[in-house]
């Protein structure tokens, strides 16, 4: 367990142009030693699901600046169930309310980082969740 790499797909759903946060976020975790897969703007939530499937991530990150971070949660949640992968952790960084994280929360959604929140706290965070789920699974 050791030697294994945490995996994390940073993806940006929707219309929004601006990956700034996202890269530095995707930057400060293989900093951290984690493998990272950043997907690129304007993904739908079937296009991110599949690549985290298919990449065999530990966790998806979402950022969302746009305002539609309920829809793309949402949307992520649903499928990740429908395909039977819901061992994968999500979290996600951007303009969030606050009155809108119990309802994350709820949909299995786990941390979720607004701005001047610290990369090192997403990576911890992160290193903590990923080894609880693999001591869970016995991997």
């Amino acid at each position: 367990m050791e030697d294994r790499r945490i995996r994390v797909l940073i993806a940006k759903p929707g219309m929004d142009g601006h990956d700034r946060g996202a890269k530095v976020v995707a930057r400060a975790l293989r900093d951290a030693g984690m493998e990272v897969i950043y997907t690129g703007l304007r993904q739908t939530a079937d296009m991110i699901v599949n690549a985290a499937v298919q990449e065999d991530v530990d966790a998806i990150g979402l950022s969302v600046l746009s305002g539609a971070h309920m829809h793309y949660f949402r949307e992520v949640m649903a499928l990740l169930r429908e395909k039977g992968v819901d061992d994968i952790i999500v979290f996600g960084g951007g303009i969030i309310p606050d009155q809108d994280l119990p309802q994350l929360k709820e949909w299995g959604v786990g941390k979720v980082f607004t701005p001047g929140a610290s990369t090192q706290d997403a990576a911890e965070y992160l290193r903590t969740e990923v080894q609880r789920r693999w001591q869970a699974q016995g991997s």
